[in-house]
């Protein structure tokens, strides 16, 4: 049944007329310079704005005060904002969807979203019987003055008891809990620092469901302060057992910057450890047998970058290796002699001339008779089937430009899938492998939010050294390409980190609405064409990010779907970092940025601890050529004073463990020394919230709510109130 948006009379009585005058906004804040100079293999970096590093400073936290303050004035005073949150609450609480699904003991688990301030876990007999789903844990019914989150949960082999990660405001500092399935009761057991933003955590179960292996930060006089989110190792938690009894199992002698993850196999006989090295992509990986010996079966040299156990009555170990093969392969080695010179090649490397139609290797799914391998085609998916032995037997049906996010195991050859497009919600299938067929399920998202008069329309910008990057542009049908359409280019270009196909949603629908165009770029940096395209964007080669971004920018101007005065940019964290790079490298090419949690002082982001793991992935300034690569591009020292610069709405939270909001203070800072009388650079800081993992739906409705009402008013659009 479609569902209708209650829409209040005072937003009815908006007019359909130009709401989009911009108030006048408060002046900022001064901001002293405090000169600070430092040496870098011969070159002297100065600036003024260190200072505002310091959050225990008082003074820092005056400042950051009167920017908010600033900001708030400004955008609760836009005509149209009113409207647009009213808007995207009905929206947003009309959504549901279910993700994050595992299958054990005979039964699924899922994260629910449904009109809640957070998500919460589920349990369910089968995918077709939703109605009868059970409610395990609720964080919404935890007491305390922060908005509570599960960061992950891990089912018992036998499904009984859960085990689930629960932090604070966006902190991601994870506890974990254990509940009861059957009843939601919570037992008493509580284990501390599994989770953290810098390496993240994993917990899986020993056999017998008496207690679980789990990452672990250093407690206590374990390593010095600074050491706090590092060294993260593996203990074992004996269930009714205070965790300070847990016993150490693993990971003393792997890197400073190792993040674990955990997998148990489907008899609890194997215990698989995959580490990785940072974030750059380096991965190793463990295996402990029943005996609670352990194996190294690959090194970080080897390329080997996912490991999955075979199914029960599978004696064998998948691994996923780039070697020689940027695009992926697939091997399969005996857990009986887990040596990777003894592992057999079972589906090889897809690697045709033409970039368009280059598959990467993202995930292997084993079942009890096949093997599912996901792969990636630019942005979009496509998955196969294998035998084990490396047969082909087909493919999973999907529709045309379309996502696969998860593939989960329910059976000795079922599997149900989740599937995403940019127009529809996600739904999740249920394929039979007896009849090749699939079907969908009970499982299926729902938005009042539709895109029935839209359509995505793929092509390719060209950046400056020749290379194809495709731009999914998503458009109202018959939109005239004038170059008058408001467009909203998104980038991230990152950590093999690929922008696939999801549901749009809310701000995408109401940007629409307005005469907007929505644009997601496939930029270098990411993993969209293989390893070969992630690493053609990280460390040295980080420029290339950028260039693809203003080549996609370029494309859409000189196509006509919008001019420069009417082309505004947005992207988050490493999109964050985009966003300051390309504001100063290209400034006259964009008319708004919206900038989320990103990183802006390239030189000094290692310092934090989460910048440490970003090393692999960015370099570091003791490299002297990683080094110059860094300060080349870095946005805080590239802000030039009298530079005529976009409007920018910088957005960060105070819990952030993954960006350090000084990164925004100093950013906005710099720009408004630089351009005091241009357009307006403005600071949001949620006193709530971190990187956005955890964000509440009531401080996301206010988040998009300021995002697009910034993004109306400095477009100069006529907003269109809703009917």
């Amino acid at each position: 049944m479609k569902v209708r948006v209650s829409v209040s009379l005072s937003v009815l009585l908006l007019s359909v007329f130009a709401l989009s005058q911009t108030p006048s906004i408060p002046e900022a804040p001064t901001t002293a310079k405090r000169p600070v100079t430092d040496d870098y293999h011969g070159v002297t970096v100065s600036e003024d704005y260190r200072w505002l590093e310091n959050w225990d400073d008082p003074a820092v936290k005056q400042w950051s005060a009167a920017q908010n303050e600033r900001a708030r004035a400004y955008l609760d005073s836009l005509p149209a904002r009113p409207a647009i949150e009213q808007q995207l609450k009905g929206m947003m609480a009309a959504t549901s969807a279910y993700y994050e699904v595992q299958y054990r003991g005979g039964a699924l688990f899922a994260m629910r979203f449904a009109a809640k301030q957070q998500s919460y876990l589920i349990s369910l007999r089968s995918p077709d019987d939703v109605a009868n789903e059970r409610i395990v844990v609720d964080p919404n019914t935890m007491a305390g003055k922060d908005s509570v989150a599960i960061d992950f949960y891990r089912p018992s082999l036998d499904g009984k008891l859960v085990a689930v990660s629960l932090s604070s405001g966006g902190s991601e500092d994870g506890t974990a809990h254990v509940f009861e399935v059957a009843t939601g009761k919570e037992m008493p057991d509580r284990v501390p620092r599994v989770n953290f933003a810098t390496a993240g955590g994993s917990i899986d179960w020993n056999k017998e469901g008496t207690g679980f292996y789990y990452t672990r930060y250093p407690q206590g006089n374990e390593r010095p302060a600074e050491d706090a989110n590092f060294y993260q190792q593996v203990y074992f938690h004996k269930l009714g057992t205070d965790s300070s009894q847990d016993t150490y199992v693993f990971g003393k002698e792997l890197p400073r910057i190792a993040e674990i993850e955990l997998r148990s196999s489907e008899d609890g006989q194997w215990l698989l450890a995959s580490v990785k090295n940072g974030d750059g992509g380096e991965v190793a990986h463990y295996l402990m047998n029943s005996s609670k010996e352990w194996t190294q079966v690959t090194h970080f040299e080897d390329k080997v970058v996912s490991a999955q156990l075979g199914a029960t009555g599978d004696p064998g170990l998948y691994l996923l290796s780039r070697k020689d093969a940027p695009l992926g392969k697939v091997l399969r080695v005996s857990l009986a002699d887990p040596v990777l010179s003894k592992a057999k090649v079972i589906v090889e490397e897809n690697n045709p001339k033409e970039l368009t139609e280059r598959a990467t290797i993202t995930s292997i799914v084993p079942t009890g008779k096949s093997l599912f391998i996901a792969e990636l085609v630019g942005g979009p998916y496509r998955v196969r089937i294998f035998t084990h032995d490396g047969h082909e037997a087909g493919a999973l049906p999907l529709p045309a430009v379309s996502s696969v996010y998860q593939i989960v195991p329910m059976n000795a050859d079922g599997v149900v899938y989740r599937v995403s497009t940019y127009l529809q919600p996600t739904v999740w299938y249920r394929y039979d492998a007896a009849t090749g067929k699939a079907a969908p399920t009970a499982m299926v998202a729902s938005s009042s939010v539709t895109f029935k008069d839209a359509e995505v329309v793929r092509e390719f910008a060209t950046s400056k050294d020749g290379t194809r990057v495709p731009v999914n542009i998503i458009r109202r049908k018959g939109t005239k390409q004038d170059g008058t359409s408001p467009t909203l280019l998104y980038g991230y270009g990152g950590y093999g980190i690929s922008e696939s196909p999801g549901f749009l949603g809310a701000l995408a629908r109401i940007w629409l609405d307005q005469g907007g165009v929505y644009v997601i770029a496939n930029l270098r940096g990411g993993g969209e064409y293989g390893e070969d395209w992630h690493r053609a964007g990280n460390l040295t080669r980080k420029q290339n990010v950028f260039d693809d971004f203003i080549g996609a920018a370029e494309y859409l101007i000189k196509t006509h779907y919008t001019s420069p005065e009417h082309l505004a940019i947005m992207g988050g964290s490493n999109g964050g970092l985009l966003m300051g790079a390309v504001l100063t490298q290209r400034p006259d090419l964009f008319r708004a940025v919206v900038s989320e949690v990103g990183i802006y002082d390239m030189l000094r982001v290692e310092l934090d601890p989460n910048g440490a793991f970003n090393t692999t992935e960015f370099g570091t300034v003791k490299d002297p050529e990683q080094f110059k690569a860094l300060y080349a591009y870095s946005p805080y020292h590239h802000v030039k004073d009298g530079s005529k610069y976009p409007a920018v709405l910088f957005m960060t939270g105070e819990n952030d463990h993954r960006v350090n909001p000084m990164n925004s203070r100093k950013m906005t800072a710099r720009l408004e020394a630089a351009n005091p009388a241009g357009h307006p650079t403005l600071l949001r800081t949620s006193s709530g919230t971190g990187h956005g993992i955890g964000t509440s739906l009531d401080e996301e409705v206010e988040q998009e709510a300021d995002i697009l009402s910034f993004l109306i008013d400095q477009l100069g659009i006529h907003y269109v109130a809703a009917k």
